[in-house]
């Protein structure tokens, strides 16, 4: 069963469109997204689409990635006049996209631990690179409706120090930069830091949501974070591998609320300011998350030792939880906690992979 046709799926579409997003805001615009075919892309991908074909929504999206036939078995709306596809490694200097576009979702980034020891350049390129590709490209092709979301991260908050229960928008944790682990996250903030410049020195309309742990139906093969392989082992009904003790306790949320957090940033946000997308519902403890997996999965958890590029490639923080109220105050609010959510993708992708 492709995903589009799931019922909880057209649930979980329906859900961000018909939310109270101002929709008026992507009116007539065409939509860039970087990083079209990663979990979060896929899913505003398909949320702009399920628009556009019940006739909510006037706008042509733009996908941006690097491997077209990659895109075509991710996206399917490639014979549909509103939507477009170029492939484009924006990593590559001075990389830019034949077509313009007012509004540009910024999402391309290696986002799992793996490809953080095995890929480090392109860790920091994708980001950093990318940003500034994207960010000269649609200065120079947007126009006066020009809006550009930058996907930020947990990540740039770095360790808790101890003095804090959750990290609000201006905490700055511990972060060893020296490290192979330190080019995401500093990656994040060196691009949080240019969306500033670009705003002061060049005018871009740039809005940051900082997102936390993802998960969700739109979940990728290839992707080795904690949550993902847990997902992976339930979904294959086989025993969830914890490869620690399990006491890390992070914010983590489901897709659909993540998307529909995004596009409030995009609409309603301040333009330059950083919003945490998070709701105390999906702050869990490792262990506890993997025993939830397991349950619902009809597994087990067992314990074992990552690899070495594996631990390589692992945050060392151990608590990082995120005050969503920022975005609260403009109205936004999570759908769904995290043991519906868990249970809403572990049943979609047993039926979807199948």
């Amino acid at each position: 069963m492709h995903r589009l046709d799931h019922p909880l799926y057209q649930e979980d579409l329906a859900l961000v469109a018909n939310s109270n997003v101002d929709w008026s805001v992507l009116d007539g615009t065409t939509i860039a997204v970087s990083g079209a075919t990663g979990m979060v892309g896929t899913f505003l991908v398909d949320v702009l689409m399920h628009k556009v074909h019940a006739g909510t929504l006037d706008c042509r999206v733009l996908a941006l990635g690097r491997n077209q036939d990659r895109a075509r078995g991710r996206l399917p709306y490639f014979d549909d006049e509103r939507f477009a596809f170029e492939e484009l490694d924006v990593s590559v200097p001075g990389a830019a996209p034949k077509a313009s576009a007012n509004v540009v979702v910024h999402l391309a980034s290696t986002t799992h631990p793996r490809a953080y020891a095995t890929q480090p350049i392109a860790t920091i390129t994708s980001n950093v690179v990318g940003l500034q590709n994207l960010l000269e490209w649609q200065l120079a092709t947007a126009g006066e409706r020009g809006r550009f979301v930058f996907a930020s991260s947990v990540e740039i908050y770095g360790e808790n120090r101890g003095d804090v229960e959750r990290f609000a928008e201006d905490y700055c944790g511990y972060l060893d930069c020296n490290t192979l682990r330190a080019g995401y996250p500093e990656a994040k903030r060196l691009c949080e830091a240019m969306c500033q410049a670009y705003a002061s020195e060049r005018g871009a309309h740039v809005y940051v949501p900082r997102l936390p742990r993802i998960y969700g139906p739109t979940l990728l093969a290839s992707d080795t974070k904690a949550l993902s392989q847990f997902l992976h082992k339930a979904v294959a009904h086989e025993d969830v591998v914890l490869k620690s003790e399990g006491t890390q306790t992070f914010s983590y949320l489901y897709v659909a609320d993540a998307v529909c957090a995004l596009l409030w940033v995009l609409t309603r946000g301040e333009q330059g300011v950083a919003y945490n997308a998070a709701d105390e519902r999906g702050d869990v403890a490792l262990r506890d998350l993997a025993t939830g997996i397991a349950q619902a999965g009809g597994s087990k958890v067992v314990f074992d030792l990552p690899d070495e590029v594996e631990r390589a490639g692992y945050s060392t923080a151990t608590k990082a939880l995120l005050d969503g109220s920022r975005l609260r105050a403009l109205g936004w609010w999570a759908h769904y906690g995290m043991d519906e959510g868990l249970a809403r993708t572990v049943r979609m992708l047993s039926e979807i992979w199948k």
